[in-house]
């Protein structure tokens, strides 16, 4: 996948069972644009996001990234679209008793075939440490490269399971609500440098927040999600109090 690669959903439905999660979504990304989706919980943000790596499928409609539809890949070629597509989890999915080189490494596993992984956990090559040093340096945490990973701070953890996403070398960055556990100064460091980053490597950015003033602070453009339906897409300086006031206050959420 090319760097900033583009994202396109269409008329996308999802329905789990009975629960309509997602209702008519049209979202346009371009190449190395940086969008927030912004939302109370349950309004269907983290599910937008997972159909971005088809870990999620929609019930109807079509979605598109760096041009390819996701409804016609499957195996080697699915495989191959998200090994360009770096996800920052929630839950950030670390491996607490190994190291946070070997946590960062874990982020080319989707181009690796099994021996090669093998090899690469056992002696990694020089160059891959390298790489690796380079983006903890660029995190802020190279001291701790070879740190057990449940020995970090929470706002540590969260650095490294960004280097896991870049180490991919995406053309597509997921993250959801990635400053969900950390306090507030700590949170605005963390969205400044993944901002930072992506735009200065040209990576298209999608990023799910609670937080409205974090969302304007850091990105360009805000998506309003409730109940599964988008309530406004705008550029930050265009959204108003009312926007928000309406998407926190007035919201009925029945999504996941």
């Amino acid at each position: 996948m090319s760097v900033g690669a583009a994202v396109n959903l269409r008329s996308v439905h999802v329905n789990f069972g009975p629960k309509k999660v997602l209702r008519n979504v049209n979202i346009t990304v371009a190449p190395g644009e940086s969008i927030a989706v912004l939302g109370p919980s349950g309004a269907g943000k983290t599910t937008l996001l997972r159909l971005l790596n088809r870990a999620v499928i929609p019930t109807s409609g079509s979605i598109e990234v760096a041009g390819m539809n996701l409804d016609r890949l499957h195996g080697k070629s699915l495989r191959e679209l998200r090994s360009g597509i770096g996800f920052v989890y929630q839950d950030l999915r670390l491996v607490g008793n190994l190291r946070v080189s070997q946590n960062v490494l874990s982020g080319s596993l989707g181009k690796r075939n099994f021996f090669q992984s093998l090899l690469m956990f056992m002696k990694p090559a020089t160059d891959d440490l390298l790489n690796v040093h380079r983006l903890l340096e660029r995190v802020g945490i190279e001291k701790e490269m070879y740190q057990r990973v449940d020995r970090l701070s929470g706002g540590q953890q969260q650095r490294v399971a960004l280097a896991r996403a870049l180490f991919q070398k995406p053309g597509l960055l997921l993250a959801d609500e990635p400053v969900s556990s950390v306090d507030p100064a700590r949170a605005a460091d963390l969205l400044k440098l993944i901002t930072e980053i992506s735009q200065s490597q040209g990576l298209t950015l999608c990023a799910s927040l609670h937080d409205a003033n974090l969302a304007q602070k850091f990105f360009p453009r805000v998506v309003g999600l409730r109940d599964g339906r988008i309530l406004f897409d705008k550029p930050t300086e265009e959204v108003t109090s009312s926007d928000i006031k309406k998407l926190y206050f007035l919201a009925d959420s029945d999504g996941i």
